[in-house]
């Protein structure tokens, strides 16, 4: 039985592809139809419904949200690894660091805020915090500074929160920066070391929400490879948000496939994929 797709009619494709758009902003195309059948039949069949129909209404019924938690995690890919894209991170520690701890300092603040939004298995904040205990050194305890690191997926946020990875996944770690921050498993995995762990704070948290909670701004965001599944409109009113929420001359890096338009004037572009808010801004 579970050797075919469902069937799923125009009018079910719509309903759920439309739920997905409100809710998570993902926008899928006609062509991700059996891309969608595919990664949710063998939910919808456990879960005891017959058809996409039943399910979308329990979706729309489930007023604790696990359901549509569930759906995010089959819906989403959260395909990633140690120090992907790494120009990002030698401007992160090259570049951006320098400059924003420079002008903290000049201020008489020690307060770095930096929030990897869409974090996935935690790779990502990982890298960076790996970066800054190492730009800091022994200062590190002198500043209010590690990572909050958010994503809409329970499941990638549980393996992000363990901290485990199989060897291939941190092939890409350099060798100095293993030995540190990684301890070897008797299962042959790597384990991030708790005193990094303890530096991170993951949280579940939606792009699409109207307003963001944050009480202050930061100094980089990192959003990469997010927004790859949004539409125009999703992604212009992201960057609106991510702006109000980045610290004058501060920092956004977004994926390397992924474009804000060199036609919108909220950050300055300083090289692909990696924008800045003007200082007076």
């Amino acid at each position: 039985m579970s050797g075919y797709l469902m069937e799923i009619s125009d009018q079910e494709f719509k309903l759920m592809r439309d739920l997905i758009y409100q809710r998570f902003g993902i926008n899928l195309t006609d062509q991700k139809k059996s891309l969608m059948v595919g990664r949710l039949q063998k939910i919808i069949r456990a879960s005891g419904f017959a058809t996409f129909k039943e399910y979308y209404e329990h979706l729309l019924n489930d007023k604790s949200e696990k359901a549509l938690s569930d759906l995010i995690d089959r819906i989403s890919t959260n395909h990633t690894f140690f120090n992907r894209e790494k120009e990002h991170f030698r401007f992160f520690v090259e570049t951006a660091l320098p400059t924003v701890v420079a002008r903290l300092e000049k201020e008489n603040r020690r307060d770095l805020r930096v929030w990897c939004a869409g974090c996935s298995t935690g790779e990502e904040p990982y890298m960076l915090l790996m970066l800054m205990a190492e730009f800091f050194g022994a200062n590190y305890g002198q500043w209010s500074a590690g990572i909050l690191a958010t994503d809409i997926s329970d499941r990638a946020l549980s393996i992000a929160r363990a901290g485990v990875y199989a060897e291939e996944r941190i092939a890409d770690v350099p060798e100095a920066l293993r030995r540190k921050y990684f301890k070897r498993l008797p299962d042959g995995n790597w384990g991030v070391i708790d005193r990094l762990k303890n530096e991170a704070t993951f949280r579940r948290f939606n792009l699409m929400n109207a307003q963001f909670p944050f009480k202050k701004p930061f100094h980089i965001i990192f959003c990469r490879n997010v927004m790859i599944y949004f539409d125009q409109p999703t992604r212009e009113a992201l960057i609106g948000k991510f702006h109000q929420f980045t610290e004058p001359g501060g920092y956004l890096c977004i994926g390397h496939s992924e474009t804000i338009g060199r036609s919108q004037s909220l950050y300055n572009y300083l090289m692909p994929a990696t924008y800045q808010k003007e200082a007076g801004r």
